[in-house]
C-alpha cells in the first residue's frame, strides 16, 4: 500500500487512541515544554449552510421580528431571555449556564463584508480570510499558527508535534490549509488495538515517521512517536468522557477533540464542523428541523466544556457561519441566504454574559439591501481578537491580509 505523507496530512490517515491517564513521558516530554504551563488551545467550529442568526439568539423585543417571521418567530414566552432585550432558542437551554458563569460571550450582527449569497463562495472567504478574494490558497488559521512562530521568533525552527493543528473531519478544510502541516481524521478508532494485526493506514504511518527526515514529524524527536504507539496500543475504546454528549456526527468529533486535547499531544488549533443549516423550508420555531438541530450543537459544545475539565481553562472555542437568513420568512416556512448572522465564544477567561456587538436593528430601513439583518461587526475582528489571545499571532496583516486589524477593533472578548 502506497502512502505518502501528503496522504496522511490531507486525507485523515492518522487517527489516535485515547486515554483516560496521562503518562508521564507525556507530560514531560512530548509537548516539548518541560515544566511549563500548559499552551492554550483554540478550537473553531463550523456550521455549514448559513444559520439562521435571528431565531439562534431571539431579537424579541423587536416588533418587526414577529410581523416578518408570522410562522417561525420565537414567541416571546418561550425564549430563554439572556438580558432584556434577546433570549436564547428554547433549544439552546445547554448554552445558558454557561451565559450565565461569564465564560460564554454572544456576538450578534456579525459576519463577512462581502455579499456574496453563494454558500460555495462564502464559506470559501470566510475560511481564508480573505473576502471578496478567490486567488488566496491558505486559510485564516494556518496562517495564525505561521504567525504565532513569529510572534516566537523562532519561524522554521520552532518544535511542534506533528497533531499541533488538525481536524475532525475527512480533509483538511480550507481553514487549515496552508504551509503549517494539517492533520485531518474521521474517527480516533481507525487504529487497530492491542493483539490486533495493525491496519494499513497505522503500519504505513509508521514506516513513514520511521523514515522521514521532515523537522515537524521529528520536531520532539522519538516521543512523538513512542506517544503514538503507546496510544495505538490502548483500547480506544477506553475513553471515558465526563459528560454526555449527542450520539451524532458532531457529538462524536467534539467528544473526539476532548480526547485528543487531554492526551496533551501538543494540539494548539482544532477544527470541526456541524452541516444542516440551509433552512429553506420547513424551518419551524420552537419546533422543526432548526430545533434539532440547535439542540445538538449546543448540547455537543456544553458538553465538551464540561468534558474538558481542569483543562478547560486553556480552551478557548469559536463558533462561525457563513452567512445569516433572510429576516423575513418565505413562501415555504423557511429563509432564505441573508447577511450577518451569530457568533458564539467560549472560554475561561471570556468576559461573556453578555450580547456583544452593535445592534442594527430590524425596522424596513435598518435592513440590509431590504431584507437582511444588517452586519456591524466583521468576523475578523473576533478571530484576530482570538488568536492574538490564544496563540500569540501578533502579526494580524498575516493572518488576515489587507483587513488592517489592530487591538483597538477588538470587541475585548477576553
Amino acid at each position: 500500500m502506497q502512502i505518502n505523507r501528503r496522504f496522511f496530512l490531507h486525507k485523515g490517515a492518522l487517527a489516535l487512541a485515547g486515554t483516560t491517564a496521562i503518562p508521564n513521558f507525556l507530560v514531560r516530554t512530548v509537548m516539548a515544554q518541560t515544566a511549563a504551563a500548559p499552551k492554550k488551545r483554540l478550537v473553531v467550529v463550523f456550521q455549514r449552510g448559513a444559520a439562521d442568526g435571528l431565531n439562534i439568539v431571539v431579537p424579541y423585543r423587536e416588533r418587526n421580528y414577529y410581523a416578518m417571521r408570522p410562522s417561525i418567530a420565537v414567541p416571546q414566552d418561550k425564549v430563554i431571555d439572556l438580558d432584556g432585550a434577546f433570549g436564547l432558542h428554547p433549544s439552546m437551554g445547554a448554552f445558558k449556564p454557561l451565559y450565565d458563569q461569564g465564560h460564554l460571550a454572544i456576538i450578534h450582527a456579525v459576519g463577512s463584508p462581502d455579499m456574496s449569497r453563494s454558500h460555495f463562495d462564502a464559506q470559501d472567504f470566510m475560511e481564508s480570510g480573505t473576502p471578496g478574494v478567490k486567488s488566496t490558497d491558505d486559510g485564516w488559521l494556518n496562517r495564525a499558527l505561521q504567525a504565532e512562530d513569529l510572534s516566537r521568533r523562532c519561524a522554521g525552527t520552532c518544535e511542534h508535534t506533528a497533531f499541533r493543528a488538525l481536524a475532525l473531519s475527512s480533509d483538511v478544510p480550507r481553514t487549515l490549509a496552508g504551509k503549517v502541516p494539517a492533520i485531518a481524521l474521521n474517527n480516533v478508532n481507525n487504529f487497530s488495538v492491542a493483539g490486533q494485526k495493525p491496519s494499513p493506514a497505522a503500519s504505513a504511518f509508521e514506516a513513514m515517521y520511521g523514515s522521514s527526515g521532515d523537522q515537524i514529524l521529528h520536531a520532539t524527536g522519538e516521543e512523538t512517536f513512542d506517544a503514538v504507539k503507546m496510544l495505538r496500543a490502548t483500547n480506544p475504546g477506553s475513553y471515558k468522557p465526563s459528560a454526555d454528549y449527542p450520539t451524532t456526527d458532531f457529538g462524536n468529533s467534539m467528544k473526539q477533540i476532548a480526547q485528543l486535547l487531554k492526551a496533551n499531544l501538543g494540539v494548539e488549533a482544532a477544527f470541526t464542523d456541524i452541516n444542516g443549516w440551509d433552512t429553506h423550508q420547513n424551518q419551524g420555531a420552537v419546533n422543526g428541523q432548526l430545533s434539532d438541530r440547535l439542540r445538538e450543537f449546543s448540547n455537543a459544545i456544553a458538553a465538551f466544556w464540561k468534558d474538558m475539565g481542569d483543562q478547560a481553562e486553556n480552551v478557548t472555542v469559536v463558533t462561525m457561519s457563513e452567512f445569516g437568513r433572510t429576516a423575513k420568512e418565505n413562501g415555504t416556512g423557511g429563509t432564505d441566504h441573508g447577511h450577518a448572522n451569530v457568533m458564539f465564544v467560549l472560554g475561561a477567561e471570556v468576559k461573556g454574559g453578555k450580547v456583544q456587538g452593535k445592534w442594527p436593528g430590524l425596522e424596513p430601513e435598518q435592513l440590509n439591501e431590504g431584507r437582511d439583518l444588517a452586519l456591524t461587526t466583521d468576523y475578523r475582528q473576533v478571530l484576530s481578537e482570538m488568536v492574538t489571545h490564544t496563540l500569540g499571532a501578533s502579526n494580524l496583516d498575516l493572518v488576515f491580509p489587507g483587513a488592517r486589524m489592530q487591538p483597538n477593533s477588538f470587541l475585548k472578548l477576553v
